[in-house]
C-alpha cells in the first residue's frame, strides 16, 4: 500500500471539480461529444464552462453519464435513461436519509461529497 500523501486536498481530489474537457470525457466513456450534449439538453448533467466557453465535466458527472450510457446501450431511449438515472439518485438519497433517521434517532445530516 503506498504511503498516504501529506499534501492538502486539491481540486483534483474533489469529485465535483470540472477537470475533464468534452473530448476527454467522451473518450473516457467510449461515447461521442454529441451524447454528452444530449445529456445536457435533457438536464441530466450541466457541465461548467471554461473561460473560453468550453464544457468541463467532473468525475461525478462522468459517473452519471456512464450510467445513462449503460441504459441507452441496453435500448432505453435517452429521455427515459435520463429520468431513470434521476430517479435512482433520488431513491439512493431517500434510502440514505432513512438510514440516518434509523441510526441517529431522527437527526438527518447533510450529504457530503467524498
Amino acid at each position: 500500500m503506498p504511503p498516504r500523501s501529506t499534501r492538502p486536498p486539491g481540486p483534483l481530489d474533489d469529485d465535483d471539480y470540472p477537470a475533464y474537457t468534452m473530448g476527454r470525457a467522451a473518450e473516457m466513456l467510449g461515447t461521442t461529444p454529441a451524447f454528452l450534449r444530449a445529456l445536457g439538453e435533457h438536464r441530466l448533467i450541466t457541465p461548467l464552462r471554461s473561460e473560453g466557453g468550453h464544457r468541463r465535466y467532473s468525475r461525478y458527472q462522468l459517473r452519471i453519464a456512464a450510467r445513462a450510457r449503460e441504459l441507452v446501450d441496453q435500448g432505453t431511449p435517452i429521455e427515459a435513461a435520463c429520468r431513470i438515472v434521476v430517479l435512482e439518485d433520488q431513491l439512493e438519497e431517500a434510502q440514505r436519509i432513512n438510514e440516518q433517521l434509523r441510526t441517529r434517532g431522527g437527526e438527518v445530516q447533510p450529504k457530503t461529497s467524498a
